[in-house]
């Protein structure tokens, strides 16, 4: 995934922006970088990894090391970035949130008519954020150079630049798959992923770019460079897993249709709910619990915590270089609330199954503190299909999906032709999928929200939502 943090101001701006960078920390876990401008200095840089520590610890140097009153940062999931670039278009810093996944055509298309080259890194992989650069470059004006680079990739790629007169221009993905949300106070302008991140630091919403549109913002006010598309697809895991509780995208608030989403699946089971004899509803992981919170609120079944996770020094299980060594911590996290477990009938809401690897740790871990039983609800459909556009979900294959996988246990190749049908859990093979995830993982029982579920808690046109990790339409 990813995100970035910009602003454009009157006054010096670095330390709103680190702590910009830092509210965008769920979004990312590999690197971070944060560039500045000054007319001094010009354009300042700088990139750390992310992998062991959190951003906040790796650029407590950064006020020593750079200041101005125009900066941006990002965290990143992939390439180190931002880049500075020096081009036809001036002398600016760069930095995308998305994906690219024809990047390896694209970089031998434009070595090809440039007959330049391009810096390689490890294994000679081209920043992906340099490709975009080089295509920008291809046109005359950084508009048309930015929207030739949407036409070009397949994927997603918002845009975000800090240019060499301290103004920023800053570009939705071409189908608004992610959001861009501009914030306005006395002193300038924010650019951000996460508007509360700005609403904290004292800027007021003034607009959320809309699909591929393109703006230059200067503290004095902000110059539309290309209008927005017609075609929306935003990303529907933005609410449903990916945003924090406190974003709003759309107008819509995470953690308000997390609660109703919850709701609907409740009302959902209403009639079958009381012969499972639930002690308690609960959460998990934490991104579970206000999905959790509403389908206790509507079905009137008591809400527990019964396990509490230890984060004060293992704050997030990936940390660790191993697999082992994850596994291990991410177990090591997880304290017993044995009142709340022992001899009890527990249904928990996961906010989605993707492997279930660590799922199924955490079902074997209330069995042995001496659960009586474990259901499971996924709080959005089963995930048949390997995001294209985000990094959900794209470092495992379709086959690693234990929806996917699951079926062709079951069917072989012939059960890939009934996605639909197994998407659906009042279908013949839409049951034989829950009960044999169930089986396998040791849940007593097993059901998905449906995709009309999801939606409408999130409550946009169905046509403007990107679903296809969950039916394969774009």
């Amino acid at each position: 995934m990813g995100g970035f943090f910009g602003i454009t101001s009157k006054n010096e701006c670095l330390a709103d922006v680190f702590f910009g960078v830092d509210y965008h920390s769920h979004l990312g876990t590999k690197r971070a970088g944060m560039a500045a401008w000054n007319p001094q200095d010009g354009l300042q840089r700088t990139i750390h990894s992310i992998e062991n520590a959190p951003f906040r610890t790796r650029f407590t140097e950064i006020f020593s090391e750079m200041h101005g009153a125009s900066a941006i940062g990002c965290i990143s999931d992939t390439d180190p970035q931002p880049l500075l670039m020096r081009s036809r278009h001036g002398n600016y810093a760069i930095c995308i949130t998305g994906v690219i996944n024809n990047a390896e055509e694209l970089i031998a298309r434009y070595l090809d008519l440039s007959g330049t080259h391009m810096a390689a890194m490890s294994g000679g992989r081209i920043n992906n954020t340099e490709l975009v650069a080089a295509l920008i470059s291809e046109k005359p004006t950084l508009a048309e150079g930015i929207h030739f680079a949407h036409a070009q990739i397949d994927g997603t790629a918002s845009i975000l630049i800090l240019m060499d007169d301290g103004s920023l221009v800053a570009a939705r993905d071409r189908f608004g798959r992610l959001p861009v949300q501009i914030g306005r106070r006395e002193d300038g302008y924010a650019v951000s992923f996460e508007a509360f991140a700005y609403h904290k630091l004292g800027f007021e919403d003034e607009r959320e770019l809309g699909p591929g549109e393109i703006v230059r913002i200067t503290p004095d006010g902000i110059e539309q460079l290309a209008t927005p598309g017609k075609e929306k697809r935003v990303c529907a895991f933005l609410w449903s897993y990916f945003g924090f509780p406190t974003a709003v995208y759309e107008g819509v608030s995470v953690e308000a249709m997390r609660y109703r989403n919850g709701a609907v699946m409740a009302q959902n089971e209403a009639e079958t709910l009381p012969d499972l004899h639930i002690d308690y509803v609960g959460g998990v992981p934490d991104s579970g619990t206000p999905h959790a919170i509403g389908f206790s609120n509507e079905s009137h079944l008591p809400f527990a915590r019964a396990f509490i996770k230890y984060t004060p020094t293992w704050n997030r299980s990936f940390m660790p270089p191993t697999q082992a060594d994850r596994e291990h911590i991410a177990k090591m996290k997880q304290i017993p609330v044995k009142e709340l477990i022992e001899g009890k009938n527990l249904l928990f809401v996961d906010d989605s199954i993707v492997r279930g690897t660590q799922l199924k740790e955490t079902v074997d871990f209330l069995y042995e503190s001496g659960a009586k039983t474990v259901h499971m609800r996924s709080a959005c459909p089963p995930i048949m299909y390997g995001c294209k556009f985000l990094n959900f979900s794209r470092s495992v294959s379709d086959m690693e999906l234990i929806a996917r996988r699951v079926i062709m246990e079951l069917e072989g190749e012939e059960g890939l032709q009934h996605i639909p049908e197994y998407s659906d859990g009042t279908t013949e093979r839409g049951k034989a999928l829950r009960k044999a995830i169930s089986e396998k993982f040791n849940f007593a029982s097993l059901d998905f929200q449906t995709l009309d579920g999801v939606v409408g808690a999130i409550g946009l046109p169905p046509e403007q939502l990107c679903t296809y990790c969950w039916n394969g339409k774009e």
